[in-house]
């Protein structure tokens, strides 16, 4: 197996036949310049030691050497042996809040983006774990299952908004319900949902399925983001307020954080309340609690090893130019008198 580090490269090949046009080229002019001043017998005489063999013999040395230089570029790799990767570290599922009450702006930029934010830096943190993601508003929604495609999934976290789910309002119990059945091996040992929710619950059976969770050996980390304090919820077209949401009365709906809600889940689980609104404390917190967790070994991959081949292309082209920096046009002595090229008749 093989693989070129860079194959664009690969172009430079051209150059030879413009090195052995542009040969032929000066071959033509030279001939032409060289009757202008004798015939060609002549020039046997005027120059005896000239050897005929020898300008090809350098052009074929200075070709190959482009080509060791160029193969030396695109770098080609071989794979030489393989090795088993062993991967340790727990499931992780993420449930992020998409009900509009996530558009509220007393964070900036707004409690949803906040939200998608503090799960990608929790994702660069992450090493070897697997992780899954589901979106819940009135109802969940899974949007990753479980995987180690870290790539993956922050291309799902960056497609979630408020308006891809019909139904609105907030329903923990189902955002928990669903993310306990992401868990596919029985074997694992510690299993952890990370809830991102502003704690505004609209389906008061929360506590009944965090303790559900809990029985499957499941413990949730709720993360609120938001304020007490709160703000209303921008209606937005293209970018620029409009006006509020409003309740049946017309008031503004001012949405708070309900911390309350969110610590009785996490304490349900044996899990833990933080507030979501402190990035680095959230990556500092889970990251030791992370550590303090049994790892199982979930997958084993066998990779191929690639090592790099240009130093011995670049070690042959530069050999190739040094030893055509030392043969000269003429006729050489000792090769004469083996007569390897029938030089002493003239033919080189």
């Amino acid at each position: 197996m093989y693989q070129l580090d860079a194959p664009l490269y690969s172009y430079l090949f051209a150059l030879l036949p413009v090195l052995w046009l542009g040969y032929l080229l000066f071959l033509r002019w030279r001939k032409k310049i060289q009757q202008q001043f004798a015939a060609s017998h002549l020039l046997d005489v005027l120059s005896p030691d000239r050897s005929r063999f020898k300008p090809n013999l350098k052009l074929i040395l200075l070709s190959l050497a482009l080509l060791f230089m160029v193969f030396g570029l695109i770098n080609p790799k071989i794979g030489t042996q393989l090795e088993t990767v062993k991967r340790e570290g727990v499931d992780i599922v993420f449930a992020i809040d998409v009900s509009k009450s996530m558009l509220a702006e007393d964070v900036a930029p707004n409690r949803l983006e906040k939200s998608k934010r503090l799960v990608s830096a929790l994702l660069n943190q992450l090493a070897s774990d697997r992780v899954g993601i589901i979106a819940y508003a009135a109802q969940a929604v899974p949007q990753l299952p479980i995987t180690t495609d870290y790539s993956a999934a922050k291309m799902f976290l960056q497609a979630l908004n408020t308006d891809m789910l019909s139904s609105q309002g907030t329903a923990l119990d189902s955002a928990i319900d669903l993310a306990a059945t992401f868990f596919d091996d029985e074997d694992q040992t510690n299993r952890v949902i990370f809830l991102i929710s502003d704690g505004e619950d609209h389906s008061e059976d929360a506590q009944n399925a965090a303790a559900r969770a809990a029985e499957l050996g499941i413990k949730i980390f709720t993360f609120g983001v938001g304020t007490e304090k709160g703000a209303p919820i921008p209606l937005k077209r293209n970018g620029v307020v409009e006006s509020y949401k409003k309740d049946l009365e017309g008031e503004v709906v001012i949405t708070k954080r309900n911390a309350e809600v969110l610590e009785a889940i996490a304490k349900a689980t044996e899990g833990a309340f933080q507030d979501g609104n402190q990035t680095q404390a959230v990556l500092d917190f889970v990251s030791e609690e992370l550590k303090a967790m049994d790892k199982k070994e979930f997958e084993a991959k066998k990779y191929v090893t690639y090592k790099d081949r240009f130093q011995a292309f670049l070690i042959g082209a530069l050999f190739l130019l040094v030893l055509d920096l030392f043969l000269f046009e003429t006729k050489t002595k000792w090769v004469q008198r083996l007569n390897l090229f029938n030089e002493n008749n003239n033919n080189a």
